[in-house]
């Protein structure tokens, strides 16, 4: 399949570039970027250097309907909402790594992100790109809208739990870790180096609206509503999540409880994985050891003493959390292994 990418400068469309130019099924024939557009991809993304020779050019439709198959807009948030309506009438199928069509009501938009949505008919044929939730309507998709990073390990994590309805779901306590690659590349002074080195910050720690998300996909699973605390961290690593998760079972639960619900949920899933050890360093999920992978690692704790069910979630933010993702997305999409171009090991130590 012939790819474009629309929006190649920043970490998202390197780590597209990274991972598409080794693709057995795919090449990458396009590359866009306003800022950019003349330069050689390696001279942006120096790790690409000896695998590419293209170009950055700038954003043509008529360029990318004769040149590509499927395209992914890696733009900011809001810079793809008038764009992929275009693309979708070129005829071109559209991977979409913004938030711009994540979320199924359109006022939901205005609530969390301060700006109405102008594409609303877009909204119900987008699909949500979780594949361990929406693999059979992500095969023939054109339009498959890719989760954000935070969601996605929160989604993860907590999912199994909420649609066996083993917990209080209006008691769902959210705590995330995430390293400065989440904030893109584009650096203000909260992402300068000086002033995060060192540091913990919590940041938006009300209101978050990867919020929106986790509770529209959550309660896709429950029959009755969800609602989530949720507190991000911006910690001192450069890619990497971890999510620490408190929730409250319904009725008391053993070990064997959890570890059955989990398993039901994801048992044949390629990316999931469990951690849960009682030796060595790494007895719960580290997101240093999911780096450069499409793995979600999740762990459990059970803390009788205040009946409580401790969930852990870990991964790349910029692969199981963006890039790597809308490539499993795609690997669906054309019907073929979805592993394909992105199992690939963690390096240890980093």
């Amino acid at each position: 399949m012939r790819i474009g990418i629309v929006g190649g400068t920043g970490y998202v469309g390197s780590e597209l570039l990274r991972l598409l130019l080794l693709h057995p099924e795919a090449e990458v024939t396009t590359v866009t970027s306003r800022q950019s557009a003349g330069e050689y991809v390696f001279n942006v993304h120096p790790n690409l250097r000896g695998l590419t020779q293209l170009n950055f050019v700038p954003l043509d439709i008529a360029e990318l309907q004769k040149n590509c198959d499927l395209v992914f807009t890696a733009t900011p948030h809001g810079g793809s909402v008038n764009l992929v309506p275009k693309l979708l009438e070129a005829g071109l199928k559209v991977i979409d790594m913004s938030a711009d069509f994540r979320l199924k009501n359109a006022a939901d938009y205005d609530k969390w992100y301060g700006w109405k949505h102008t594409n609303p008919q877009l909204l119900k044929e987008a699909v949500y790109g979780l594949p361990e939730f929406h693999r059979e309507e992500i095969k023939n998709a054109r339009l498959v809208a890719c989760p954000g990073c935070m969601a996605t390990a929160t989604i993860l994590a907590l999912a199994p739990f909420v649609k066996a309805d083993l917990i209080e779901k209006n008691r769902v306590v959210v705590d995330v870790k995430i390293g400065s690659s989440g904030g893109g590349s584009k650096p203000t002074i909260a992402s300068h180096h000086p002033e995060r080195f060192g540091g913990v910050r919590p940041y938006k720690v009300a209101g978050h609206r990867h919020i929106a998300e986790i509770e529209q996909e959550l309660n896709n699973l429950s029959d009755e509503p969800v609602t989530v605390a949720f507190t991000p961290h911006a910690v001192n690593m450069v890619r990497g999540i971890l999510a620490t998760i408190h929730v409250f079972p319904k009725n008391p639960l053993a070990t064997k409880d959890v570890w059955k619900t989990l398993r039901s949920t994801y048992e044949g899933e390629p990316f999931i994985r469990f951690v849960k050890y009682l030796k060595g360093a790494y007895q719960l999920p580290d997101p240093k050891v999911t780096l450069g992978t499409n793995f979600c690692d999740i762990g459990f704790e059970l803390d009788p003493h205040a009946n409580r069910l401790l969930l852990f979630s870990a991964l790349d933010n910029m692969v199981k959390g963006a890039s790597g993702q809308g490539v499993q997305c795609l690997n669906i999409m054309l019907g073929i292994d979805e592993t394909t171009g992105v199992k690939s090991a963690g390096f240890h130590p980093m």
